[in-house]
């Protein structure tokens, strides 16, 4: 089960392509913070404060 569930995952990852934008947010207690990143991992400015 653990293999098929990596496997979609991976699947997914491939199918990233240079017209895709990748958003990570990170949602704390207090702060919560927004960073975007293109195919390649190359971060966009700075992370983010959201309010």
């Amino acid at each position: 089960m653990k293999f098929e569930m990596q496997d979609q995952q991976n699947q997914r990852i491939a199918r990233i392509s240079s017209s895709h934008l990748i958003i990570g947010v990170d949602i704390a207690q207090h702060h919560h913070v927004a960073r975007a990143v293109n195919y390649r991992g190359i971060a966009f400015g700075k992370p983010q404060a959201l309010q």
